[in-house]
């Protein structure tokens, strides 16, 4: 049964937050690379992980992507063991590890009281952007999909409300309405634009059909808001730096699907930049 499974699983990743904790950050995130890198290829998904990066045109040989996929995995081992630190990250005792570009475009926000819509993707330890967005005093509330097991996923909603983003809204038809709900009230919003949504349009991402939100676009259409595209990468294994772009005023005379390319573009460099630090395991063409 899948509740046994979950349960046990549950288990599992509360041992090894509790070694995660016991060793503190920096071989804690070391250690978790060679979690990853061991454990990864046994997934079911690494067989899906190769075939998005050769039908994205990603590597110049099955060499390349073989690394592209171990460093992907070594990545996903520090995102791990890394979120037992979201605490002391959103406390500042872990700042010195994050360096911050384009604030001033955080700070322009919040000093003229606008309402913007922040995009990015799953890169590296993707929860960063959102903290450092609302300990800027921007009133923001994010979007998450809840986890498939029910026992891990009352833990990560507990860190992510308590320590990330407080007004979490739940993936789904109720989001929406919580969404416009918060939107009337002056809220920002932050989104990952890069898994597949069954309710999304056909919209290309590296020249193939994906099923990719509209959310975006319907607030450009609808607000006139502008759009901010953010990025995080990892330098030096356990550094971080965090690019706030500068906002963009899309035509509002331009469909929500030509919005909608136009942000896939947008993430399509943002994993270029670092082809390992995005997670490929997502069934983004399905």
């Amino acid at each position: 049964m899948k509740i046994i499974k979950y349960f046990f699983e549950f288990i599992f990743i509360i041992f090894i937050f509790l070694i995660f904790k016991v060793i503190g950050y920096k071989n804690a995130s070391n250690f978790g690379e060679i979690i990853g890198k061991k454990i990864g290829p046994f997934f079911r998904s690494n067989t899906k992980i190769q075939n998005n990066l050769e039908n994205s045109s990603i590597g110049n040989s099955k060499e390349d992507r073989k690394l592209v996929i171990n460093s992907m995995w070594g990545n996903y081992g520090r995102i791990l063991s890394e979120y037992i630190y979201l605490k002391q990250f959103r406390q500042n005792n872990l700042n010195q590890f994050i360096e911050i570009e384009g604030l001033n475009y955080l700070n322009e926000i919040k000093k003229n009281d606008e309402q913007v819509v922040f995009i990015s993707g799953h890169f590296n330890n993707f929860e960063l952007m959102a903290m450092e967005i609302e300990r800027s005093e921007i009133n923001l509330c994010a979007i998450y999909r809840p986890l498939n097991n029910p026992f891990l996923n009352i833990i990560m909603e507990s860190i992510r409300k308590n320590y990330i983003c407080k007004n979490q809204i739940k993936k789904g038809k109720g989001g929406i309405r919580d969404l416009l709900n918060l939107f009337k009230k002056k809220f920002s919003v932050a989104l990952m634009i890069d898994q597949r949504v069954s309710e999304g349009d056909d919209v290309k991402l590296f020249n193939r059909p994906a099923k990719t939100t509209t959310i975006p676009a319907q607030l450009v259409k609808k607000y006139g808001c502008r759009i901010v595209p953010v990025y995080i990468e990892r330098i030096k294994n356990i550094n971080f730096k965090l690019y706030f772009s500068e906002p963009i005023k899309f035509d509002d005379k331009l469909s929500l699907e030509q919005i909608t390319l136009e942000l896939n573009k947008i993430l399509e460099k943002m994993i270029l930049k670092n082809p390992d630090q995005w997670i490929w395991s997502h069934d983004r063409w399905k």
